[in-house]
């Protein structure tokens, strides 16, 4: 009876397929690494970071199968209460930038669906377009203040129909051509001089897109001492996840270079901004056309994506901060004044933290020039802050493993300490260098102070607050 409710090494997969991977990792790695050039890398990060980075989090959440605080309870439990306030505040500081880019993403995906052209959005003054986007997010702030979450529903039906047209997207527009020959393809070019990137300044500070782009997997952690036979299930599992997701981002990435041309991409900044921003829906736009069907497949992404985009949002204010504030090691560190609770149970001081600290990040880009600029920058910050709270998986694996006659995970990521520790700190160092070196843009200094600032003053602010409450306690 007990085994029928284990869930199969497959099932495990799919699950975390769907939880890492997204459309958008596909369009990111092609715009950014100069077209079908990203197959390289992808390959690379897959079996130098992914792999590895997947199976560690498999032996940490085996070996604190009984906590549920995710990154910061294997902190706690490895190094401290004082860290585990820290790891909480960094999952919750990067929510910062992350809610900062959904209002403009989900007007972007709006304007879409209304529209069905880049133009009208992009030609908006950015002052208006970060007005509107301040007014959505407040909007979607007082909505979880209020306690409410009527968006919870939708996000994973949003989640479940994006993961179906990213798959959807890649067999149509291999089977495309056998339709409809004369659609006017791009052909690839897959000589070696055109796979093999040029490692330059570029390459190298594009690299956190990527490791942004394979992240999160620390989210089925739960899942391990449920998988038949963990030991052998749940590695099983995860190779099969990094297969899945190495062939989708190559079927994928050549999927797209049959569509666009990396050249006209990178013609100009302006050219690749406009890409960042709205390639997707011309993808989902020229698909339809191929197929003879309108606009009728981009319509169907772009509300998908509004409500993914409007979901994430509403669900970004509220659940990064409980997760924060109920943690009772945490709350030793927060001063109470943030703990305080609203009638409908929301933390009403944490919810304006919120909208202090990413409504000035909402209104500093209001003088950027063109809204498509603000997604691409926004875009690029999420990619410099948001893995930054990777490094706590790392720090918590390496003091595992430092420690390791005080806990039994039942399933080990590799039996050799020595081999366990270089990926450790392999994995540390390689997340830490992509996050600093990602913060420069090249020939875009507002964008890198942006990138360079906002890690500074939220993990200032994460510093200040244990200070205010030791104060508050003397």
């Amino acid at each position: 009876m007990e085994s029928s409710k284990k869930i199969v090494w497959y099932n495990l997969a799919f699950m975390a397929f769907s939880t890492v991977w997204g459309f958008g990792n596909v369009l990111n790695g092609f715009v950014y690494f100069n077209g079908i050039q990203v197959i390289f890398s992808w390959i690379l990060m897959f079996a130098l970071y992914f792999v590895p980075y997947a199976l560690m989090v498999g032996e940490l959440g085996s070996a604190f199968k009984d906590s549920g605080g995710g990154v910061s309870s294997w902190i706690n439990e490895t190094i401290g209460p004082k860290f585990a306030y820290y790891a909480g505040w960094t999952y919750w500081a990067c929510h910062i930038t992350y809610i900062a880019s959904k209002g403009s993403g989900g007007l972007k995906a709006l304007s879409w669906a209304v529209f069905r052209n880049a133009e009208t959005y992009d030609t908006f003054p950015t002052v208006y377009v970060q007005l509107g986007t301040l007014a959505v997010f407040l909007f979607f702030c007082w909505v979880a203040s209020r306690g409410l979450n009527p968006l919870k529903k939708l996000a994973t039906i949003a989640g479940s129909s994006m993961f179906i047209m990213s798959i959807l997207y890649i067999l149509m527009m291999f089977a495309a051509p056998l339709i409809n020959p004369n659609g006017g393809f791009v052909t690839p070019d897959f000589s070696w001089d055109n796979i093999f990137p040029q490692f330059n300044l570029q390459y190298f500070t594009s690299l956190s897109i990527l490791v942004f782009a394979v992240g999160g997997c620390e989210k089925i952690s739960p899942y391990v001492n449920k998988v038949e036979n963990p030991s052998k299930g749940f590695p099983k599992g995860m190779i099969t996840l990094a297969i899945m997701v190495v062939v989708c981002a190559i079927l994928g990435t050549i999927a797209m270079g049959m569509m666009f041309d990396p050249a006209v991409i990178n013609g100009t900044q302006e050219s690749f901004n406009s890409y960042v921003s709205n390639g997707s829906y011309w993808a989902f736009q020229k698909l339809g056309g191929y197929y003879h069907m309108g606009d009728a497949l981009l319509i169907i992404y772009a509300l998908c994506n509004m409500i993914g985009q409007f979901s994430t949002l509403v669900l970004s204010i509220d659940a990064p901060l409980r997760m924060l504030l109920d943690n009772e090691e945490a709350r030793e560190f927060i001063p109470s004044g943030l703990l305080k609770k609203n009638k409908y149970g929301a933390y009403i001081n944490g919810i304006w933290m919120v909208v202090i600290l990413s409504g000035s990040i909402i209104l500093i880009q209001s003088f950027v020039p063109g809204a498509a600029s603000v997604l691409a920058q926004l875009n690029k910050l999420n990619s410099v802050t948001m893995p930054m709270r990777y490094l706590w998986v790392f720090a918590a694996y390496i003091a595992l493993r430092s420690a390791r006659n005080k806990f039994q995970p039942e399933y080990r990521f590799v039996k050799n300490q020595g081999v366990a520790m270089t990926f450790g700190i392999w994995c540390f160092i390689l997340t830490a260098a992509c996050c600093i070196m990602g913060m420069y843009t090249p020939g875009d200094m507002f964008t890198t102070a942006l990138n360079v600032i906002t890690p500074v003053v939220l993990t200032a602010l994460g510093v200040i607050l244990p200070v205010i409450k030791r104060n508050e306690k003397a």
